[in-house]
């Protein structure tokens, strides 16, 4: 399913949960369009008519629409779920998908019914009846033995054949009591049993119901790879999951924190593998809270690995693409990540930021809150050695100040490599008022790190300033002249 995007994404596995399908569909699809409302199926729906390689025969490949290649009870959905929303349809892809599901060679005479049906509410098959020439003529002796009684004795006598006897008359009304009595006096156990198989063959066997086999993985872009933990796992975790971010069907509560146990279990590719399928970029905003008071219940807690990409495909992005002050959401999911995660945070979170080209100030000022609130001495030491190897902007110079003015003592060990960074980014910020603030913070709260040989190269730097603060960068560079 690479062709997909997330949200497409979301609609597939709603459409593949079961008889349900259509109406989980239909909430996701609410959901999706309260966040766009510009959101349309036409994408969706001309992905599904695309061409792919059929893995029936793969000694010589068969091109079919992409559709066609999902199991039965997607098909089924999807056009039930087309009719839910067909005031919104694109009518020219709804047609182009028709033409492709008629076209099917695997036929079933429920999606058939439905391409009909779906055709009618679109006006095309009005004149058309909706039922067979047998069905018509049985439907006829119907209401010509209704025509000729006064009795009621049920609508399962007319559906048998003709002349009953009395015999077989009583057998049906014997039996249409007893089904009455049963639904009058349910049975708990019974029912709860029921329901518990219902349930237990919704969310098992989710493979089966997906249809993906091994030839199938090929097909829709689902890379295993090999992974038997993953497959064991993956279909009953996607489908928790995204009901979970969604709001759909699932509650958060204590025992959502299962939903993310088979993290503790999945190798690093494995959660990397797990993060791409279920889109964790997209999740909104205000689901971060619960989804990472989850997170945080785990027993054991991550490991470092399974951390690192948790947290970048959940964060990153997101923080990437800030234009205004970060949500109380989203800092809140930071701050709370970095704080049990502070290493894993450093290298998938703080790192990419750093090495961004275009570090904007919203960025930078989260980053400031973590160096202040949240992340150790030894950890704020490995943010500042990330800087010397970095092109610094106006942005990154306040992460820098913020590093100096938390006075982590083992700076001394780096100090040498701070002072050639420094001296390297001088001449583009020859009228910068932050870089002026930040030398000035060198001079005096870490005059005793200074040595003769950082002398010259300190005294060229202050030569190029032409701030207002440079009589005042002169004058504490000349109190430490003797160190």
């Amino acid at each position: 399913m690479d062709l997909l995007t997330g949200k497409d994404k979301l609609l597939v596995l709603a459409l593949m949960s079961g008889t349900s399908g259509a109406r989980r569909a239909l909430c996701v699809f609410e959901k999706q369009q309260r966040y766009d409302l510009k959101l349309s199926l036409s994408t969706f729906l001309e992905m599904l008519c695309q061409k792919a390689i059929s893995p029936e025969n793969l000694s010589e490949p068969i091109l079919r629409p992409l559709v066609c290649l999902f199991p039965v009870a997607f098909k089924r959905n999807l056009l039930s779920f087309l009719r839910l929303v067909n005031q919104v349809l694109p009518q020219t892809r709804v047609v182009q998908l028709l033409e492709c599901l008629s076209k099917d060679p695997r036929q079933d005479h429920w999606v058939t019914a439905l391409i009909g049906q779906l055709q009618r509410d679109m006006g095309s098959l009005r004149d058309v009846p909706l039922y067979t020439a047998s069905c018509s003529q049985r439907l006829k002796m119907i209401s010509e033995r209704l025509k000729d009684t006064g009795r009621n004795e049920g609508w399962a006598k007319y559906f048998t054949e003709p002349k009953l006897t009395s015999q077989s008359g009583g057998d049906v009304l014997e039996k249409q009591k007893k089904r009455k009595s049963s639904s009058m006096t349910p049975d708990t156990e019974v029912e709860s049993t029921q329901q518990h198989k219902r349930m237990k063959m919704d969310m098992s066997s989710v493979e089966e119901r997906l249809g993906i086999c091994p030839s199938d993985k090929r097909t829709i872009g689902v890379s295993i790879r090999g992974n038997t933990l993953l497959c064991e796992h993956w279909m009953d975790l996607m489908q928790q999951f995204f009901y979970l971010l969604m709001g759909v069907l699932f509650q958060w509560d204590q025992g959502s924190t299962d939903v993310f146990k088979v993290l503790n279990e999945c190798d690093s590719a494995q959660v990397e593998l797990l993060c791409g399928m279920l889109n964790l970029a997209d999740t909104p905003e205000e689901t971060l809270p619960k989804l990472c008071s989850c997170l945080l219940a785990l027993s054991p807690e991550l490991s470092y690995s399974a951390a690192s990409a948790v947290i970048k495909s959940l964060l990153l992005g997101k923080i990437l693409c800030l234009l205004e002050p970060a949500s109380r959401s989203l800092v809140a999911a930071v701050t709370s990540l970095s704080s049990q995660y502070p290493r894993a945070a450093c290298h998938a979170l703080i790192r990419p930021i750093l090495q961004e080209e275009n570090l904007g100030t919203q960025q930078a000022e989260l980053i400031n809150r973590l160096i202040g609130d949240c992340l150790e001495p030894h950890y704020n030491l490995l943010v500042f050695q990330m800087t010397f190897t970095i092109v610094w902007s106006e942005s990154m110079l306040s992460i820098i100040h913020s590093l100096l003015d938390s006075k982590v003592r083992s700076y001394e060990k780096h100090f040498s490599s701070f002072i050639a960074q420094l001296v390297s980014q001088a001449p583009q910020f020859i009228k910068s008022m932050k870089y002026a603030k930040m030398m000035l913070t060198v001079l005096t709260k870490y005059s005793i790190h200074v040595t003769a040989s950082h002398k010259p190269s300190l005294s060229h730097c202050l030569m190029l300033n032409q701030t207002f603060l440079k009589k005042s960068l002169q004058s504490a560079f000349k109190r430490i002249t003797h160190k």
